[in-house]
């Protein structure tokens, strides 16, 4: 059995005041020719495949597209929904879809049976695990008590191990934060306090786990056990990752197989560093200037212009950073820094901006807890 793995393709994602969709466009042009070239099986999507709960239309005809094109090269498309997902819009018209080759996974149910594909050994089974907070777990299952979020998962994998034979070849797709990860500022944290993770032996009855969440290329515990990371670079500390996706093959006795297929993405995402007169001479940065830029300005002293100055070099100039100056010495527009952080870290900076204090604890704790009821919303709807 051979298979993709790709996770966190966030479409209709705003980077900045910049929309993505004709990058991603770009980037799953080159998934697809991937796809004619290895000539997989499957494709599996580990979660996130929109960046929000209502995503723009746009980003919507664009997953219908690469659907349409995946069928048309008889490769199943099996996905999940993942914290950033609507469950239940994102499973809309899954009993259609599988005519088709489809397999949409988005509400947590209490019976989810597998996706069972064969190849020339036999079966190999999909336990297709939709993301799922503790409150929907619960409800789902009807269990007593508001479980943790590593026992949320065990409970979903404890009713997903039940509908496969013993000694079968079998495959998770889930969309969670795994004990020892390494996060990426653009992924919005499942909670505060690390209370989110869950361990890495919850999967050890698979073959082959494919997960999604950190936007990180890497391994989880074990070799088998992998997140592929996101379709594109969504924030700078991403920069010197490596985006791509993960090749799978899974042999008659299950014996796994892997191996990492970099994308190269229409605009790559860059930090450039050096005092304004390197970065304003020819010949400085070799790589292409159409790139997104973040600029890293490594001047003492104040720069005057220093946005519409680097324009001139680098159109697609995101922001600059000054770490070499006192923060306090600089105008608002020298100060500005995207930097894709998450709902909590950008309301905590501005917090602390305005009333000049770090929150405390229990503050954290509060704005917690409303995000956390917000992200519920949306994805209910």
């Amino acid at each position: 059995m051979r298979f993709i793995h790709t996770a966190d393709w966030h479409l209709g994602k705003l980077f900045g005041q910049r929309h993505m969709t004709e990058d991603q466009a770009y980037v799953l042009d080159e998934l697809l020719a991937l796809c004619a070239d290895v000539r997989p099986d499957a494709l599996v999507i580990a979660g996130d495949v929109y960046d929000r709960a209502i995503p723009p239309p746009e980003a919507v005809a664009l997953f219908s597209e690469t659907l349409a094109k995946l069928a048309a090269r008889n490769i199943k498309a099996l996905f999940i929904a993942g914290n950033h997902d609507s469950a239940v819009r994102l499973g809309f018209g899954a009993e259609l879809l599988r005519a088709s080759g489809v397999y949409p996974a988005g509400t947590v149910r209490a019976a989810q049976p597998p996706v069972v594909l064969s190849d020339a050994y036999g079966d190999v089974y999909f336990s297709l695990i939709p993301y799922g907070d503790p409150p929907h777990v619960k409800e789902a299952f009807a269990l007593e008590s508001m479980p943790s979020f590593d026992a949320a998962l065990g409970v979903q994998i404890a009713a997903a191990r039940a509908q496969i034979p013993a000694g079968a070849r079998s495959v998770a797709v889930a969309h969670a934060f795994v004990v020892g990860g390494q996060p990426s500022e653009s992924e919005h944290a499942l909670s505060v306090g690390g209370s989110d993770q869950v361990r890495t032996e919850n999967f050890a009855a698979y073959n082959y786990t494919a997960l999604g969440h950190l936007h990180a290329p890497q391994r989880a515990g074990a070799e088998h056990i992998r997140y592929s990371g996101s379709l594109l670079k969504y924030s700078f500390d991403e920069a010197r990752q490596k985006k791509g996706v993960e090749l799978v093959d899974i042999d008659g006795a299950g014996a796994v197989s892997h191996a990492f297929y970099p994308l190269a993405p229409r605009h790559d995402v860059r930090i450039v560093s050096g005092l304004m007169t390197e970065l304003l001479s020819e010949g400085f940065d070799p790589l292409p200037h159409d790139d997104y830029i973040c600029a890293e300005l490594l001047d003492s002293d104040a720069v005057l212009a220093a946005h519409e100055k680097l324009r001139q070099i680098y159109p697609n100039l995101f922001s600059i950073t000054r770490p070499n100056i006192n923060m306090g010495r600089l105008s608002s527009n020298e100060r500005t820094y995207e930097r894709g952080q998450s709902d909590f870290r950008l309301f905590a900076d501005f917090f602390a901006d305005v009333t000049k204090e770090e929150m405390s604890p229990e503050e954290e704790r509060a704005l917690s807890r409303v995000i956390d009821d917000l992200e519920r919303e949306e994805r209910a709807e």
